[in-house]
């Protein structure tokens, strides 16, 4: 019986150290695999638009219909190609991102002559010549491998993706570097177009409701002195003293608006007295170390000076920190900024502190944020902008 219970016992601890039952294959390995049989379909698809298309077009151009068709085809291997990114993007995990699109041009001549000269267009016609072979050899050595070398498929299957990758990088990408670089402009573009919006409307605000609205009330204030100035000298008197106060609170928010679009300390003295003046309105005590030869241009000071304010105002509100400190340096032609502070850390991008913001509108002038925010601190936050020097007097 004790044998028995003994050899129980080491059964069961051997099924508790055994793995769990899992699938051969891992579910990229499928992906591929859909992928490489798939090959055959949409590359004779695209072998048969590629030649239909361009020899159509090439055959006819001696005619007036020839070289329209041939713009036409071309357009529509643009949405192919686009496919083919999607495509990859599912089954294989290539994120590839999009082409720009072809520029706007008023009338038929100039659409025609950008469709005609459009690499990205001719590049998605040679992927669907050459595509054809290498989809019949894909198709025919994974099937075959499904059923007979499958031990081995895991291993074909990556490597022949792997081409598919390699030929997807190559001729569906973005036609070069002035390429992407013309889309990443596209979209700053939008970035900034919004932030001056939102500028705009800030200032507006800002002088509906504080500015304006205090003065409105002064202006109502000296004419009911002026009512009373013979009858009652007294009140008038009083009322002139509370609106000689008002005056000076209306002046005092205009300063801090006028702050607020470009302080006249930045303009006179420069980043080093801009930066300790804002400084000294944290609420914790701030360091200021700015490293200099020369003043960069007044755009990118003003930059500089607006991150670092929106910076420190994030450490009064949400670092619960004890100090901090500001560094400002020149490296090449890159200028970088540093805002460093004791607290709780956590910061993220998605955390409510308008960092995401900051690094869009860092990134509309081809700056970079970069965020080292662990649970328990430190934070540093550190600002890269590009260095362009004033001009001359």
């Amino acid at each position: 019986m004790s044998a028995d219970l003994d050899s129980v016992e080491s059964t069961d601890s051997a099924d508790a150290a055994r793995p769990p039952l899992r699938l051969a294959y891992g579910k990229e390995t499928w992906k591929e695999v859909a992928h490489l049989l798939a090959n055959l379909f949409t590359a004779l698809a695209g072998f048969v638009y590629a030649v239909v298309s361009v020899l159509l077009g090439v055959g006819l151009s001696v005619t007036v219909v020839g070289l329209p068709l041939l713009a036409l085809g071309l357009g529509g291997a643009r949405l192919i190609g686009r496919s083919e990114r999607a495509r990859a993007r599912g089954l294989l995990g290539v994120r590839i991102p999009e082409p720009s699109p072809l520029p706007h041009a008023r009338g038929f001549f100039p659409w025609l002559w950008a469709s005609l000269k459009d690499p990205v267009a001719w590049r998605t016609q040679l992927y669907g010549l050459i595509r054809l072979p290498w989809g019949i050899v894909t198709f025919t050595v994974t099937l075959v491998s499904l059923f007979v070398l499958w031990p081995v498929l895991p291993f074909l299957a990556r490597g022949l993706a792997n081409a598919d990758r390699g030929m997807v990088r190559g001729l569906l990408s973005p036609s070069d570097e002035l390429e992407r670089r013309i889309a990443e402009l596209e979209s700053d573009r939008g970035v900034v177009v919004d932030t001056a919006a939102a500028d705009l409307r800030r200032i507006e605000r800002d002088l509906h409701d504080g500015a304006q609205a205090r003065l409105v009330a002064l202006a109502m204030g000296l004419g009911l002195a002026k009512e009373k100035l013979l009858d009652d000298p007294e009140t008038a008197a009083a009322m002139v003293d509370e609106a000689h106060g008002e005056v000076k609170l209306a002046l005092q928010e205009l300063r801090d608006l006028a702050r607020g679009i470009h302080p006249a300390v930045l303009t006179d003295r420069g980043l080093s007295a801009a930066l300790s003046s804002v400084s000294a309105r944290c609420t914790v005590p701030v360091k200021v170390s700015v490293d200099l030869s020369e003043r960069p241009a007044e755009a990118i000071e003003g930059i500089a000076y607006f991150t670092v304010s929106e910076l420190l105002q994030n450490v009064s509100k949400h670092a619960r920190a004890r100090s901090a400190s500001v560094d400002v340096w020149r490296a090449d032609d890159r200028l970088l900024l540093q805002v460093r502070d004791d607290g709780a850390g956590g910061a993220r991008f998605d955390g409510g502190t308008g960092l995401a913001g900051l690094a869009e509108r860092l990134g509309a002038v081809d700056g970079l944020l970069v965020l080292d925010s662990p649970e328990g601190g430190p934070t540093t936050v550190t600002a890269e902008l590009p260095w362009r020097s004033r001009p001359k007097a």
